[in-house]
């Protein structure tokens, strides 16, 4: 048996679509709202349309956001306030396809056998519809595809997979795009042009502020207390078409209604903070950021606190700060000075390093060839971080990395003094926090180095506030990331980079199942039973939840196929279809 043989087995023509076609349908609130009485129910097929494909569903990766649906049901954000009972919907946005019939008008982009996988953060008329909430997902053996998915804002939202990589890997292309995407930059990094930037100083500031091309931007400025250099130079700009408005002795306390007064409660596009000390004055500020805006803190003197900053935004809203010691304003802005990506050669930091994404930014960073040299995985979970040490620690060695895995629980002061003996007391150079917690944010951000980097991967809702030391932006060029899904950009990245070998998505296996165990394995996360991603095949049968280390025992054949340190392996995959699958 050959890996292409078994592949090829799996039908890619309307006579291999079983009677019944089993899926899981989501009604409501709950695990028992799937399918119907514990099982999979039946689910027709109708023809396929002029304007749609059918496709087979070969692998679908569960997720964590699967079950914030489960529990949120018809409220959840995506399915705006969806009656589920009447109009149900399906998980599985993690989806690999194989095209089996196409309707006439997509005969020339599409045919059959041909691979794909789904983006699932699909938009229309800029509304997010997306793939496995708005509209039903992968938890099925097979579905038509339409316009919903196909023509959409920017396209297509599916991506076409070379059958070199499995159909887990495939599937798994999602969430590592979104592991990718955090390491690739979403802020805005320079004013925006023609938007509102605010201006905010000390009118008793004698620094002779500099601003480059930064005031020819903006198509509204408004100045607060500003010294009259400054009021000068944006006096000179007036006469280029800029519209001023001037707003002294505003205290923080009235920020908000002058931001409402001037952006009709959008917030600044911009806001520009000249040697400002007073921690709560940013924090008033920082509030008035609009979507995707800037706070650019220009001084050479520390704030007297951390600030209380929204964490949430910094995700969902991709707010950036930024900022230098000064005179130069514009010296804030650009890629140059505001990474994105790890530092090379460098000391990084994961919290929440023993759940499934935790493991993969570990494993993203491990295969970097310029990533850091010395890692550092914390977790309160034992269990996870020896999964942790059994897969990733034997791939750091093989790389010359140097891994150490921490129990922050485990005892008083353990993981900052980790951090403080791998850095001589300087701090981490990379923090990326997996832990939906505001509060872990800002402690986190505690054991970075001046100039370090602080990922907000897991999201918090907006409102979420943590101290952060932005002084640290300015006087010590830290930064503040966080990111929110992926783009197709993001997955064909990914996709590239494993048919390349320089990324393997299927390590992060941790439990497979056949069509039958959909719901178990959504439990499964509800329990977090498994420190790693469950796949479901939809196209097999017979085969019940199974963690990778129960499967080797109970199937050898599987088992002996499994790659080093008992990670998931297309071989395996081969051995598991040819096992498993009822299709022909």
């Amino acid at each position: 048996m050959t890996t292409v043989s078994v592949i090829d087995r799996y039908r890619s023509d309307r006579s291999g679509v079983p009677n019944p076609n089993l899926g899981w349908n989501t009604y409501g609130v709950g695990v028992e709202s799937m399918g119907r009485d514990g099982t999979p129910e039946p689910i027709d097929v109708p023809p396929t349309a002029s304007n749609q494909v059918l496709v087979r569903v070969d692998a679908v990766g569960l997720c964590f956001s699967d079950v914030k649906l489960i529990r949120q049901g018809g409220d959840h954000p995506k399915l705006y306030g969806r009656d589920l009972a009447t109009e149900p919907t399906r998980l599985g946005h993690e989806a690999a396809v194989t095209v089996v019939d196409v309707g006439d008008e997509l005969r020339d982009r599409y045919y059959p056998g041909q691979r794909l996988a789904i983006q699932p953060d699909i938009h229309v008329g800029g509304r997010s519809t997306a793939y496995g909430y708005t509209v039903p997902g992968g938890l099925i053996q097979y579905h038509l595809l339409g316009p919903e998915v196909l023509d959409a804002d920017d396209g297509a939202y599916v991506i076409p997979v070379d059958p070199a990589i499995g159909y887990a890997a495939a599937a798994l292309s999602e969430p590592w795009a979104c592991v990718e995407a955090a390491y690739t930059q979403r802020r805005r990094l320079e004013p925006l042009a023609g938007g509102v930037m605010w201006i905010v100083g000390r009118p008793e500031d004698d620094v002779a502020y500099t601003f480059g091309s930064v005031l020819a931007l903006p198509a509204v400025i408004v100045l607060s207390d500003v010294p009259p250099q400054v009021a000068a130079a944006v006096g000179g700009e007036r006469r280029k078409g800029s519209v001023v408005h001037v707003r002294d002795g505003v205290a923080p306390d009235g920020y908000r209604q002058l931001s409402d007064g001037i952006t009709d409660g959008a917030g600044f596009d911009d806001i520009v903070m000249l040697g400002i000390t007073s921690s709560h004055q940013v924090e008033a500020a920082a509030k008035l950021i609009g979507f995707r805006g800037t706070l650019n803190l220009v001084s050479d003197r520390p704030l007297d606190a951390a600030p209380s900053i929204d964490v949430g935004r910094i995700h969902y809203h991709y707010t950036a700060y930024l900022g230098n010691p000064g005179p130069d304003v514009s010296a804030s802005y650009g890629e140059r000075r505001n990474r994105c990506e790890f530092r090379q050669g460098g000391v990084a930091l994961f919290v929440g390093a023993g759940g499934p994404m935790g493991q993969m930014h570990i494993q993203r960073a491990i295969e970097l060839d310029d990533g850091p040299s010395t890692l550092i995985a914390s977790d309160v979970d034992d269990g996870r971080l020896d999964v942790v040490r059994e897969r990733l620690m034997p791939m750091a060695e093989a790389r010359g990395r140097t891994l150490f895995v921490v129990n922050a629980a485990s005892e008083p002061g353990i993981l900052d003094g980790t951090v403080r003996q791998a850095t001589g007391g300087r701090g981490a150079d990379d923090v990326v926090v997996c832990v939906p917690n505001a509060g872990l944010m800002g402690d986190a951000a505690t054991l970075l180095a001046p100039d370090g980097m602080l990922v907000c991967f897991a999201g918090v809702p907006t409102g979420s506030y943590a101290p952060l030391a932005l002084t640290q932006t300015y006087l010590g060029n830290a930064q503040f990331t966080g990111t929110s899904g992926s783009h197709i950009a993001d997955q064909e990245t990914v996709l590239g980079k494993a048919l390349a070998g320089l990324l393997s998505p299927e390590r992060a296996v941790a439990a497979v199942g056949g069509i039958e165990a959909g719901r178990d394995g959504v439990q499964a996360m509800l329990d977090a039973r498994f420190a790693g991603k469950i796949v479901i095949f939809p196209q097999l049968t017979g085969l019940g939840l199974l963690g990778l280390e129960e499967l080797a025992e109970r199937y050898p054949v599987i088992g002996g196929r499994l790659a080093g340190g008992g990670a998931w392996s297309r071989d395996a995959e081969a051995a598991l279809i040819e096992m498993f699958w009822q299709g022909g």
